[in-house]
């Protein structure tokens, strides 16, 4: 048997090293990158030893997708759908009298998104070649960019062979969405605004942001406003619809954001949106857990202030909130306790925390992240107290005027001292209240309002008074109701409920 000649005994070390290589690299390729390597060492190393090199720069710079991208590498390499395709622009290179030019294109695959910057001649090619939905192999430099992770292109070809299952479209909703993602617009139904906050930037100027909720059928996001559209959370209401144009998605603590800057905009649109929240009913809400609820407002106290221990001036409101299965009290914090929310409402409240509350009793912890929607705000008037005056919606509106005062600790006292604010005492004063109309004991009444407590007796707000209907029938919170039939002490007596 002859022996191996030596191109048959190199070619053989080549392929064998090949073999063990677990990246997405041909062999044509593989052998180019070892001749290479053999000339750049000056014959200090042979092929195999070559080969070895090569297959570890290969093995460490093949990613297994776009979410695995990191900055610092010192290189990446992987296969990617083109989703958009930017301008060129062209700019002055210091100290050179040609100018540069770079065209930013937008790929992604199964596992997320990132914008490529292919620079001076791949820029031509980008801008003449390039076609949206075409799959690319490309290998570039990471780095920390504006909106995320980017890749300064080194080396690009197209992939004809290999399919990736995402959509091309700069058109999205709330679950397309996907960490790196940018020139994106997206409809939504708006949930919640913020407050406009100031901060300075590194070279002393002066920055805005600001944040909405938006939601639609398939979840909800926060939208962060940088500058020039952060003023926008102030002059926006909630429950309108908007589109956002031009946002870029990027992470906060585990959750992903869309983000507009100066490019982008926000506008109010004629259109519907559904949104519809998975709540978690109260009576399963454990410590520690992040959920959303829903239910009817039953009490609601005035707004406290106190000073934090950086100094600065923090604000408390506290809502008790009930649905079909319990009910829970809920901290506002900062501005969301100037919400103007009160007995009767139906509310939704997304992102709250679970925490251990007074007594042992569990509540529910509304912050910065947390969304509260006014689902029926039509129905939060102003209630009447025992004495027959009434009541302003800022503090003491509907039956917040039955739950008691608040202690310095912010915790609910009743009136006896007993710290109890149950839906028995709620139904007796609230049949006080709507005494204080003076119905005569045998006058014939027919009322209409909102269900904020279900049970017996059932009480009603009409958004001004509250009345305590005596009833067998079945109603659900938040349902509204007519209750006809006869006074007594001060309660309705129903015959008919409808």
């Amino acid at each position: 048997m002859r022996g191996l000649t030596m191109h048959e005994h190199r070619m053989s070390d080549i392929e064998g090293v090949y073999e063990d290589l677990e990246a997405d690299v041909s062999l044509e390729e593989f052998r180019e990158a070892v001749e290479a390597k053999v000339e750049q060492m000056g014959g200090l190393a042979d092929e195999e030893t070559a080969a070895m090199l090569v297959a570890h720069e290969v093995g460490e710079s093949e990613v297994g997708g776009i979410a695995d991208i990191e900055p610092g590498m010192e290189e990446a390499k992987f296969v990617a759908k083109v989703l958009s395709i930017g301008e060129k622009r062209t700019f002055e290179r210091d100290g050179e009298d040609e100018d540069g030019q770079v065209v930013n294109v937008e790929v992604t695959d199964e596992t997320g998104s990132v914008r490529a910057a292919f620079w001076d001649d791949h820029a031509e090619a980008a801008i003449d070649e390039l076609e949206e939905g075409q799959v690319l192999r490309i290998a570039g430099r990471p780095k920390e960019g504006f909106s995320g992770v980017e890749i300064s292109v080194d080396n690009v070809e197209p992939d004809p062979d290999t399919e990736i299952d995402v959509q091309v479209s700069d058109t999205y909703t709330v679950e397309d969405l996907s960490l790196g993602l940018s020139n994106v617009n997206l409809v939504g139904v708006l949930l919640d605004t913020d407050s406009v906050r100031t901060f300075d930037r590194d070279d002393g100027s002066e920055g805005k942001v600001s944040n909405l909720v938006l939601g639609d059928s398939t979840g909800r996001v926060r939208v962060t406003l940088w500058d020039e559209q952060a003023d926008l959370a102030t002059e926006l209401e909630a429950g309108t619809t908007v589109e956002v144009i031009d946002g870029y998605v990027k992470d906060r603590d585990g959750s992903l954001e869309l983000h507009v800057g100066n490019r982008g905009a926000v506008e109010e649109i004629d259109a519907t949106v559904e949104y519809v929240p998975e709540n978690t009913p109260i009576e399963d809400v454990e410590i520690d857990h992040v959920v959303d609820i829903a239910g009817v407002v039953r009490s609601a106290d005035p707004k406290r202030t106190f000073d934090r221990d950086d100094g600065s001036e923090g604000q408390v409101r506290n809502i008790r909130v009930q649905d079909a299965t319990d009910d829970i009290r809920v901290a506002l914090w900062g501005d969301k306790a100037d919400l103007d929310v009160g007995p009767g409402d139906e509310v939704a409240l997304g992102d709250v925390e679970i925490q251990d509350g007074w007594q042992d009793d569990l509540e529910a912890s509304a912050g910065w992240q947390s969304t509260i929607t006014v689902l029926e705000s039509e129905s939060s008037g102003s209630g009447t107290a025992d004495d027959g005056s009434s009541n302003s919606t800022d503090e003491n509106a509907g039956l917040s005027a039955f739950a008691g005062d608040t202690d310095d600790s912010g915790e609910e006292t009743a009136a006896d001292g007993t710290g109890r604010t149950d839906a028995t005492e709620s139904a007796d004063t609230a049949g006080a209240a709507a005494g204080s109309d003076d119905p005569d004991d045998g006058e014939e009444l027919e009322f209409t309002g909102v269900v904020v407590q279900a049970g017996s007796p059932v009480v009603l707000d009409d958004g001004e008074t509250t009345m305590s209907v005596a009833t067998d029938a079945d109603v659900g919170l938040g349902e509204e109701v007519t209750a006809r039939g006869v006074v007594r002490d001060g309660h309705l007596e129903a015959n008919d409920v409808f």
